[in-house]
């Protein structure tokens, strides 16, 4: 195994025939970040801005198709983001790691769970959910057609159920600055390179995605994290997906599908959970 970071390594892992952009910091065992959709590892807050590298040598990067990862040409499929999570961790030595996956993030989570059950420590799933009968996410892709500020407030509004049109009027200014941060977040590299076409690949995969059938396969003690006022992995899926893992439990925090930047209570959940299972 790798000897353990204690400081903030940036670098570029060649892995997959692919170059991806990772962040590795802390001390501890090996803790691997799934992000979710566009997640850019120039945008902060992160995971590596929480508590989690005080416990953990924690690693988190950009996946294949975003930030300023490698760009390949479409289709991507769960299966090959699996994948690349394997290979960097292989890069680095690992022979396995705690799995945390956020949104669709916990959906590739899901599929390296299912095919590397051997590299998994164990696994946490956030804000995600299994597709196929099991349910799926919401269909964001259906946004990807409006203007900037129409898809950010239509993208709050399934992903916060408080972010109502009545709590809009009543909060009018507030609700304004949420629309904008979310507007700059999702346009801040849209115009990079490759990104656009990445994306658009990035979320054909998301709506494939379909491991409810295969749930049973996963062999890691495993921890569902729900956010009560998430629209975008609604509850009844969430539900399901826990009771289909074996050695699986869910609890429920207050939140939106943003719950991990939004309630102090997530990290610290993780955290104790992964140490339980060394």
């Amino acid at each position: 195994m790798a000897a353990q970071a204690d400081f903030r390594l940036v670098t570029i892992v060649l892995a997959n025939n692919l170059g991806f952009m990772t962040e590795r910091e802390g001390q501890g065992a090996p803790l691997i970040f799934l992000g979710g959709t566009g997640w850019d590892l120039r945008q902060r807050p992160n995971p590596m801005d929480s508590p989690l590298v005080e416990d953990f040598d924690v690693l988190h990067f950009d996946q294949r198709g975003m930030g300023r990862s490698s760009k390949p040409a479409g289709p991507y499929t769960m299966a090959d983001f699996a994948a690349d999570a394997v290979a960097i961790m292989n890069e680095v030595g690992w022979q396995c790691a705690h799995v945390v996956g956020y949104s669709f993030g916990g959906m590739v989570a899901q599929e390296l769970a299912i095919r590397s059950p051997h590299k998994v420590s164990s696994l946490v799933l956030g804000a995600t959910t299994p597709g196929g009968a099991g349910g799926s996410s919401y269909p964001i892709d259906a946004f990807l057609g409006l203007d900037p500020y129409e898809r950010a407030k239509r993208g709050l509004e399934i992903a916060d159920l408080n972010f109502t049109p009545d709590w809009q009027a009543a909060n009018a200014e507030v609700a304004e600055q949420k629309v904008l941060r979310r507007v700059m977040r999702q346009t801040q590299y849209i115009d990079e390179p490759g990104t656009r076409d990445a994306l658009v690949a990035q979320l054909e995969a998301r709506s494939a995605h379909d491991a409810y059938n295969r749930l049973d396969r996963i062999e890691a003690p495993t921890l569902v994290l729900a956010g009560d006022a998430d629209g975008q992995a609604p509850m009844e899926a969430q539900q399901r997906m826990a009771d289909r893992i074996p050695n699986c439990e869910l609890k429920v925090l207050a939140g939106s599908h943003n719950f991990i930047v939004e309630n102090d209570e997530a990290y610290r959940l993780i955290r104790d959970f992964c140490l339980g299972q060394q």
